[in-house]
């Protein structure tokens, strides 16, 4: 899988798009296949995926904290699960922030592993398995929507609402993971986050599909250091510009942008050039939590850019609060369905 994804993908369809066409079509009819005909295995407690139908983030890995604390606050004992891109470590690990890095276990798992227990895994149903031994309850799965390696109870897709699909074409003429079709008929439920256009054809079609369609807004924690200051904003995710309209959302004046790829391990020639150009011009250095997160342990450097950085905070507010309650016993409900037929199949 395709981890960054090139501008064009985002703009109308161009001379690169129509000439990847062909290999996009053998790639589409793979991931489908694979999505519609896998055999997934299943876990006794229920599975919650939270996905996207692109590469790229939509911000899945709010969405998941979100529905943690709505399970939390149902009784729950949530756990995430993930696959842990950009990290080392291949066998299944519970995730100890205290002594993992995000080179060793990924980035987006010591983000999760804040708000509740967290296990990665490159196979989905060994990590499932470690999360249910552990006293889980409810498992929250962040992406591996496609990768039908996992029975899914719900399946909620989140679709940025300024980038929607971009160019619509399947990887690697366009950021789609799988053909609109067979996600379409997967998924559950799609939740549209943030305003803007681009995502309405994709809602107007979930909803003549019947599938249910969410609004939620990604809302940063207010700072007073950041507003009326002159900033360096920085960061390594999948769409940058994002993070730099919601510094200035919070009142930071933007003086510099700069951008690194998604999940980008910094160098420390590259750490030195963003705490000099901010030393230079006086200006404050802000990133993510997921950037600050690749930075944590490693001193030299990086211990010093910590020191100085600002981290902006983010949550994902449903415009309808009790959406995630509803989604989660929705979850339950399919599960208690699936076990029920389960045991029935295996008393014939």
């Amino acid at each position: 899988m395709v981890s960054q994804a090139p501008a064009f993908w985002w703009r109308r369809s161009d001379w690169r798009a129509f000439g990847l066409w062909p290999v996009s079509l053998l790639y589409g009819r793979i991931a489908g296949n694979r999505m519609a005909k896998a055999m997934r295995p299943c876990v006794p407690v229920p599975v919650f995926c939270v996905g996207n139908f692109t590469v790229g983030g939509a911000g899945k890995t709010p969405t998941a904290v979100a529905i943690a604390r709505a399970a939390r606050a149902r009784g729950l004992t949530p756990g995430f699960l993930s696959r842990g891109y950009g990290g080392r470590l291949k066998a299944t690990t519970l995730v100890d922030p205290a002594r993992h890095g995000a080179d060793a276990v990924g980035d987006e798992p010591l983000l999760l592993a804040r708000e509740a227990m967290t296990v990665i895994s490159r196979r989905r149903v060994d990590g499932a398995e470690r999360l249910a031994a552990e006293g889980c309850d409810f498992i929250i799965m962040d992406d591996g929507f496609q990768s039908a390696r996992l029975m899914l109870d719900f399946a909620l897709v989140v679709i940025d609402a300024r980038r929607g699909i971009g160019n619509g074409h399947l990887v690697p003429a366009g950021p789609l993971r799988a053909p609109l079709s067979e996600q379409m008929r997967q998924m559950s439920a799609l939740l549209k986050v943030g305003e803007g256009e681009a995502a309405d054809p994709v809602v107007r079609r979930a909803a003549r599909a019947g599938k249910p369609v969410r609004l939620a807004s990604l809302v940063a924690r207010p700072d007073p250091a950041i507003a009326g200051a002159r900033v360096l904003a920085f960061a390594g995710i999948a769409d940058p510009s994002k993070f730099y309209r919601t510094v200035a959302a919070i009142g930071g004046e933007v003086a510099v942008e700069r951008s690194f790829p998604d999940h980008h391990p910094f160098t420390d020639d590259e750490i030195l050039g963003l705490l000099g150009q901010a030393e230079r011009e006086r200006l404050l250095p802000v990133t993510t939590a997921k950037d600050a997160v690749r930075l944590a342990g490693r001193g030299g450097p990086a211990e010093r850019l910590l020191s100085l950085v600002r981290i902006v905070e983010v949550e994902m507010v449903f415009d309808d609060p009790h959406a995630p309650a509803l989604m989660i016993e929705e979850a339950i409900a399919h599960c208690r369905r699936r076990l029920v037929e389960q045991a029935r199949e295996q008393a014939q």
